[in-house]
């Protein structure tokens, strides 16, 4: 495990949160992991097979015309939904990246689940 020494700035603490949580939360092929990137302008959603190191579906907010952050974070949730759909897979182990699962982090697990995923 890295360890990062007396943690700062904000990307130093968001960095140790999300080594804490990845310790716990592992995607395999049956249910693998839902990752959330949040930048200022954008957000990305992926899903990812950690048992064969690959990533299987991957969708941003960027192809997403209209909107606010937050509803254009619910139809990239609901988008991942579609391309888990399309893939196979009904369930998943969400992965919030050291962000609070709060605004539009929750808005993609919100669109997800709306998808039709499980987590």
């Amino acid at each position: 495990m890295r360890r990062i020494p007396n943690p700062k700035t904000r990307s130093e603490l968001r960095a140790r949160r999300k080594l804490r949580i990845r310790k716990t939360v592992v995607g395999t092929q049956e249910r693998p992991r839902l990752v959330v990137f949040r930048s200022l302008k954008h957000i990305y959603a992926q899903l990812v097979d950690d048992a064969a190191r690959r990533t299987i579906a991957t969708v941003s907010d960027s192809s997403i015309e209209s909107g606010k952050k937050t509803e254009k974070s619910t139809a990239v949730g609901k988008l991942i939904a579609e391309k888990a759909k399309a893939a196979g897979i009904s369930k998943v182990v969400f992965d919030r990246g050291g962000y609070q699962y709060h605004g539009r982090v929750k808005a993609v697990a919100d669109g997800a689940r709306e998808g039709g995923l499980e987590f």
